[in-house]
């Protein structure tokens, strides 16, 4: 089964939205769109990187997303304005990693792979690696639930339950940049955040409980994952923004049915 390039992509894709959607849970419920993007968009200078070093994509990604994501979880926690720094943050990191993947003659023809994504080529080692990252932050996830979730309602009713919703924010950041390593090289650096906020988005208006809103943006998030590599397989166009066009086309589904 796994030679099959399309059941590897299928795979690699639910793996993905194992995580994602619990995930971006929690990116909504922190309004951590921006921050979202701003981990993402530097995730293209750890390809220039790896690229330049001969190391793993992974490796050079997750080295620079966790790196923003404490440049970030710093910065907040010093009480600067959240706007307008993630959005300075979020562009400049693109330029920065666009002009470097630039003097990396490897990358340059390759680059689109790299902004939306190539689940397509995704090998065994890529699924054992996105599998075993996904299951450790599902597990963090898992473990803390209570606490993560206490911080993101209210961050005074946690501090009064002895809940420090810094670590909190943090443990999220780290989450949130080992799953930006995960799916570059399913969605792409300019469609990860698409991928945690829009099948999120769709959920929440029908759960109850935040443990039926991640459950429901997991399942949101493998249907287009499957719906869009079906759409990619039968009218030829890019696999990486086919499964967040078609997690796009469920949050409208579920809008329409809410509002009716």
């Amino acid at each position: 089964m796994l030679d099959d390039f399309f059941m590897r992509a299928v795979l690699a894709g639910l793996g993905l939205a194992l995580v994602a959607g619990p995930l971006g849970s929690f990116v909504v419920w922190r309004r951590m769109a921006y921050f979202g993007d701003s981990t993402a968009h530097a995730a293209i200078l750890g390809v220039a990187l790896a690229l330049a070093f001969d190391i793993s994509i992974y490796a050079g990604t997750l080295a620079v997303a966790v790196s923003m994501a404490c440049l970030v979880s710093a910065l907040v926690a010093r009480g600067q304005a959240m706007d307008t720094m993630l959005g300075v943050l979020s562009h400049s990191a693109l330029a920065v990693g666009l002009v470097a993947i630039s003097f990396v003659p490897a990358a340059r023809s390759d680059l689109s792979s790299y902004l939306f994504g190539d689940i397509l080529a995704v090998g065994r080692a890529d699924l054992v690696l996105i599998w075993t990252g996904a299951a450790l932050v599902l597990a963090v996830l898992i473990a803390r639930w209570q606490r993560l979730v206490t911080s993101s309602l209210n961050e005074e009713l946690a501090m009064a339950a002895g809940i420090d919703p810094r670590v909190e924010r943090l443990v999220l950041s780290l989450a949130l940049a080992v799953v930006v390593a995960l799916a570059i090289r399913v969605v792409g650096s300019l469609l990860i955040s698409a991928m945690l906020i829009v099948p999120a988005a769709a959920a929440r208006g029908w759960a109850r409980t935040p443990e039926r809103m991640a459950a429901g943006a997991a399942l949101i998030a493998a249907a287009s994952v499957v719906a869009g590599l079906w759409a990619s397989l039968r009218m030829d166009t890019p696999a990486g923004p086919s499964i967040v066009t078609a997690a796009a086309c469920f949050f409208v589904l579920s809008q329409g049915l809410r509002r009716g």
